[in-house]
């Protein structure tokens, strides 16, 4: 009996030792959930190292799948030990995590944010805020397109593409450039238009806010929108056919690429012209076997012959929201507000920002020397600044849910497979913006 208990103590003693041992790991580490797999091994490599080694303070990053992260964020959020850190992607977002989000008010990484009214807020307290401004739009290989200017059959009257300022000029030099192919050393004009699953985000949603910020102007309107006419489709569909055209890839085949492949295409040479974000800029200089030089790696709107779109520019804003989470405990809250501040105020996180994530931030600790160099952000920049242009505002925030978009991506799909007309896109457009709109209560 005296041997049983004794056995008895040991193992309790072994427990006791065990969780307390585990809870002073975890009150020293931080659990960030990250959103972006293609920056994925900066964190893991990178990052997480040099925290830990100036603060003493782990970083574990888990990375979602690409297309998962809303699915992997609800599951994680339900276990014992969730992400410290997590992100939102705008107003619409927050909405399902609202009794998550710790007010953000006193922090030091809210006191970072240069213009405090771009940060999320709920019942007057600050829930989310945004680490990077982005722009996309249609990414070009200048190389190959001052060799296409340079023909002496070329079909169009401009000399640079400089030059391309509306949908009626985009589509002459790409038709053209189509029939010059061989002479430019190309596959296609465009990279793959990539359909397989989880990889169609760049035409249900940035392609998309084109025809939406038309119809609706800014994203609270669409936020708050309850029917959708899809006025512009066939503004939308103008583009949309454009890429398909001119493509790499044959329609048939599309289902099968990923944007992973679409854009070591264009690193490759194998192309032109592929749409994506000024976060493109790592994939493309970082490809093995990458052709492409720097200085050549430019951007153009997305032209789709609205009227007066030669005053438009690329679609810039952000859905890059952080937040911390109120259900963990208050030491890693403490701890997620240190990791985001040495983040983006420290020098090593600021050069690993600058150098290595490549983000523009909003945050009024970066100096004009400190932003990104690569030559997208660059292009961000010349865009934003160029006079007479506006950018285009991010309004596909407002879409009222990822069904939405998934509806409108299968429903894309089965139109490049000739099993759905153009009208019946634009009706289960309409339809299901109804239904996602009603089930979210608006």
């Amino acid at each position: 009996m005296k041997k049983a208990l004794s056995l008895l103590l040991v193992i309790a003693l072994a427990v006791t030792s065990a969780f307390a041992g585990g809870s002073q790991e975890a009150a020293n580490e931080v659990y960030f959930l990250n959103f972006k797999p293609e920056i994925a091994d900066v964190y893991t490599d990178i990052v997480a190292p040099a925290f830990e080694e100036e603060t003493g303070i782990k970083l574990r990053v888990v990375t979602a799948a690409s297309n998962q992260y809303q699915t992997t964020l609800r599951s994680e959020m339900g276990k014992s030990n969730p992400p410290a850190i997590f992100q939102v992607n705008g107003p619409v977002g927050a909405q399902a995590f609202l009794s998550d989000m710790a007010y953000l008010d006193g922090t030091s990484f809210y006191g970072l944010l240069s213009d405090k009214s771009m940060a999320i807020t709920n019942e007057g307290h600050v829930i989310a805020v945004p680490y990077a401004v982005e722009g996309y739009g249609i990414i070009y290989n200048d190389a190959i397109m001052r060799k296409y200017f340079a023909l002496p059959d070329k079909a169009v009257s401009i000399n640079s593409a400089d030059e391309i300022r509306n949908f009626e000029t985009l589509k002459a030099v790409v038709e053209d450039m189509t029939k010059h192919k061989q002479e430019l050393g190309i596959e296609g004009v465009f990279a793959s238009t990539s359909m397989a699953s989880g990889t169609d985000w760049r035409w249900q949603t940035h392609l998309f806010n084109m025809p939406l910020w038309k119809e609706f102007n800014d994203v609270l309107t669409a936020t708050e929108a309850t029917s959708f006419d899809f006025t512009y489709n066939e503004n939308y569909k103008a583009l949309w056919d454009l890429y398909l055209n001119n493509s790499t890839t044959a329609k048939t085949m599309v289902s099968a690429k990923t944007d992973a492949e679409s854009m070591a295409e264009f690193a490759l040479g194998q192309c032109a012209m592929v749409q994506n974000g000024n976060w493109g800029a790592a994939q493309i200089l970082g490809e093995s076997g990458n052709v492409v030089a720097s200085e050549d790696i430019k951007f153009l709107p997305l032209y789709m012959g609205f009227e007066g779109e030669e005053n438009y520019g690329i679609c810039v804003g952000t859905e890059n929201y952080l937040a911390i989470n109120n259900k963990a405990s208050e030491e890693a809250q403490k701890n997620a507000d240190t990791f985001l501040t040495w983040l983006f105020s420290s020098e090593t996180g600021k050069k690993i920002v600058k150098e290595n994530l490549m983000f523009i931030t909003p945050f009024n600790s970066f100096t004009e020397e400190e932003l990104p160099d690569d030559p997208l952000a660059k292009e961000v920049n010349r865009w934003m600044n160029m006079d007479g242009v506006t950018s285009v505002p991010w309004v596909f925030q407002g879409i009222p849910s990822e069904q939405w978009k998934s509806d409108f991506g299968g429903a894309l799909l089965q139109y490049i497979n000739d099993q759905m007309s153009w009208d019946q896109v634009v009706k289960i457009c309409q339809d299901s913006w109804t239904t996602e709109a009603e089930i979210a209560g608006r």
